[in-house]
């Protein structure tokens, strides 16, 4: 069965959701579900920080089909830049389980080092 645009909005609401409360949950910071923004998206997630502090976007993505990780990860870096964050991280729904805890996080390495060491390599 194919999901109607309707189906598809309300199922990443729901995976919006339920990562933005994990983390909320587990995280020493006010993680929430940020409303959509138009052309000047800054990310479904608001409230994420480095452990320096930095801001940080998180995306997310329930999609049934194969991982599209360029696309993905382009998507939130324009997010990241929109926001003025230092990283961007892609949370990917994991087929087969409701666990929050069991789903995927995509990110680039650049995301990686800026979430440990506070700085933003540059870009080649």
């Amino acid at each position: 069965m194919t999901r109607s645009r309707a189906s598809a909005k309300k199922a990443g609401t729901a995976f919006e959701t339920l990562i933005a409360n994990y983390l909320d949950e587990h995280l020493d910071e006010a993680v929430e579900r940020r409303a959509r923004t138009g052309a000047q998206d800054r990310g479904d997630l608001a409230g994420l920080r480095t452990s320096f502090g930095g801001r940080e976007v998180g995306e997310c993505k329930d999609y049934g089909g194969q991982i599209l990780a360029g696309p993905w990860i382009g998507e939130t870096d324009i997010e990241r830049r929109n926001d003025d964050a230092i990283a961007g991280t892609t949370f990917i729904k994991r087929r087969g389980t409701t666990d929050p805890g069991a789903q995927f996080v995509l990110m680039t390495v650049r995301d990686y080092i800026a979430l440990k060491t506070g700085r933003r390599p540059e870009e080649a």
